[in-house]
């Protein structure tokens, strides 16, 4: 019930092959970026898109399971949790990024895709 407080489910295509390491403590790492897309009617009528684009890490044995499995282009659904983390660029400027960490996935889509 806990894990419902922090809980985000994104379907969308990926936006390049997935980024996998592994890490000197042997932790395997997978970076992707998820793009959703809203369609609505703009003014006029005419259909309009936006496109908001995610960044999803995953890790351990969900890390090299998307590593293998998954492919620039690919619908899918992730299912996971927010997280926030502050830091420095390199201007010395604070920033924010807001990442997904992935527990779960699913391809969607056409098969051979």
């Amino acid at each position: 019930m806990n894990n419902i407080r922090n809980s985000v489910r994104l379907v969308g295509h990926l936006g390049a092959d997935p980024e996998f390491k592994k890490l000197d403590n042997g932790s395997a790492l997978t970076k992707v970026r998820l793009a959703t897309n809203e369609y609505y009617k703009g003014k006029d009528g005419e259909k309009m898109t936006t496109t908001h684009w995610h960044s999803c890490i995953a890790w351990g044995k969900t890390a090299e399971l998307m590593n293998q499995y998954l492919k620039k282009g690919q619908e899918v659904i992730f299912s996971g949790r927010l997280n926030y983390n502050s830091y420095q660029d390199k201007d010395g400027n604070n920033r924010q990024k807001t990442e997904i960490i992935v527990n779960e996935f699913s391809k969607i889509g056409k098969k051979d895709a």
